[in-house]
Order: structure tokens, then sequence, then C-alpha cells
């Protein structure tokens, strides 16, 4: 995991402080950074903020050995991943849930992306983490378009032991997303969970019905299902997404086969939303919650 970045960093750190830093190496030295960034699936950017960040807190840093120098390029890098990935308002959803229950509301959650990310079982790994803190769960089967899309929710909530209100094929999503939101009122159901067809971000009908979506079911949140493999593409899918219903937080799936982990630092920074949880696994309890440290410590690797 993120085994190509980890990678470049350090060549590019041996590479770069081999000497005593001054003006003109740390220039080289910076400029060796963005350079690994940008190929490693981090945007333009958000690789020239890291780097203004971390040259900021080298100025007048001074050492003549190759170790000290070192650690501290690599603990300057630490220090401004981490600045870019920690969100300004965190966002926790099953915490945000359990304190609208405690007030008799209900939560509802809209789940955003394009075909192929995994946002159908990403929402199925919730779902489970909502049943596993004591949260009852009903779930929106809102992408009419895709063939089998209902049949493969079916599945997932059948695993779990959860109800899906659906409709047929070519439905109108948002009156499905209504409908599910009347039930779990009737029902005192705590979440509901509305699924949405995989839309490209560059499909402006399809962009369209998910914004009438966002108008009929007034989501309490709006979460981005990314592939954190697709690098650059995730980052647009989810500027186009923010743009359109403005997104709440971010999920990226693939964690585990990402080797740059580009995407995440791209995605929190553009945004300005933060990735609340990662998909590391196919099975149900492999959706865990996003640590920027721990981020930020695999990035740079032993420091």
């Amino acid at each position: 995991m993120f085994d190509k970045l980890r990678g470049s960093l350090d060549k590019a750190v041996i590479k770069t402080t081999t000497k005593e830093l001054n003006e003109k190496n740390l220039k080289d030295a910076v400029w060796e950074l963005q350079m690994v960034l940008i190929q490693n699936d981090v945007a333009v950017e958000v690789a020239e903020h890291i780097c203004n960040l971390t040259k900021e807190k080298l100025l007048g840093t001074r050492t003549g050995r190759l170790e000290n120098t070192t650690h501290l390029f690599k603990t300057a890098i630490y220090e401004s991943v981490l600045e870019v990935l920690t969100p300004e308002y965190p966002l926790d959803p099953i915490e945000f849930a359990k304190e609208r229950k405690e007030r008799g509301e209900i939560t509802t959650i809209l789940f955003v992306g394009v075909n192929g990310t995994g946002k159908t079982t990403t929402l199925a790994k919730f779902a489970n983490m909502l049943k596993k803190n004591g949260l009852s769960v009903v779930i929106a089967a809102g992408d009419t378009y895709r063939a089998g899309s209902i049949e493969q929710l079916e599945k997932h909530a059948e695993r779990l032991g959860i109800r899906v209100i659906k409709q047929d094929y070519g439905a109108d999503a948002a009156a499905i997303a209504f409908d599910a939101i009347a039930h779990a009122k009737a029902k005192h159901i705590d979440v509901v969970l509305i699924d949405s067809a995989g839309r490209m971000q560059s499909n402006k009908n399809l962009l369209e019905e998910m914004k009438k979506i966002a108008r009929v079911a007034n989501p309490d949140l709006k979460l981005f299902v990314g592939d954190a493999l697709a690098g650059n593409d995730a980052l647009s899918q989810a500027k186009e997404f923010h743009k359109a219903i403005t997104i709440d937080g971010a999920i990226l799936t693939k964690v585990d086969a990402d080797p740059s982990g580009g995407a995440a630092l791209s995605v929190a920074f553009t945004t300005g939303r933060p990735v609340v949880y990662i998909g590391v696994g196919q099975g149900y309890d492999d959706l865990r919650h996003f640590d920027p440290e721990w981020f930020a410590q695999r990035l740079i690797g032993d420091n």
C-alpha cells in the first residue's frame, strides 16, 4: 500500500539531502519532491501546496549531518501532508447519525459516484457498520439505470438483514428516495441510505437527476465514492460532484491496492471535504475510518 510513492520519496530525500541545506539545494529538493508527487497521481495544485508548506517548515534549518537532514526533510513532508489531510471540520457519519437519533431524528445519506468505483458495495459496507453501532437502516435503490444494480443491492441487503425500497428500472430515483424516507419515519428507522446511478461526471442529464434527488430527499449527508486507483480521474469526478451538489465527505475504495496514494491528498485538498472512510478489501468489515496520521506515516515511512 503506497509503496510506489513512499519509495519515490525515499529516493528524492536521499538524492537531495546529501549536503547541508541552503537556499539553492532546498529549492532543488522541493522541486524534486513536487515531481515525485505529480508522478504519483497528486494533482499539480496539491503538489505545489505541499511543497510550499514543506519549504516554509525547512527555511532557516541548517545541519551538516546527512541523517539529521534526512530526518528534518521527511518530518517536514509528513507535517505538510498531514496539514493537507486534516479537515477544518471533521466528519464522523456514525456519530452524526447517533446524535440525530438521540434527538429523535432520522439521518438520510446520499451516495454518489461513477460506475465501477464500488459505490453500491461501499454502501452495503457502511450499512453493516451502522448496524454494528446499533443503528437501524433502510436502503433506497436509486440506481434504476444500470442493469442488475437493484438485484446486486438486494443481495447485499439480504445478507445484512436490511430492507430495500425499490421500483422498476427506469423509475424516478427521487421518488424512490422519498418513499424510503417516508418508510423510515413510519417504522422509526434511524438511517436511510440512498444509492444513485453511477454517472460519468460529464453526463449533464444524469447530474441533473442527481440534483433532483438531492432536492427531493434533502439528504443530511452526501458522500462521494471514488476509486483510489483512478488517480486524477477520481479528483476530476469529486470536483464535478462537489460543484453539482456540494459533497460532505469522500470514501475512497481499493486503497489496499493503491501504490501511490495520490487520490486522497488531491480529493481532500481540492474539495475541502474530508476523506471519511477507505475501502481495504471485499468483505463487509473492510471499510475503515480514514486516519490522516496513519496515511501520512504510510506515505513517508519510518522517520
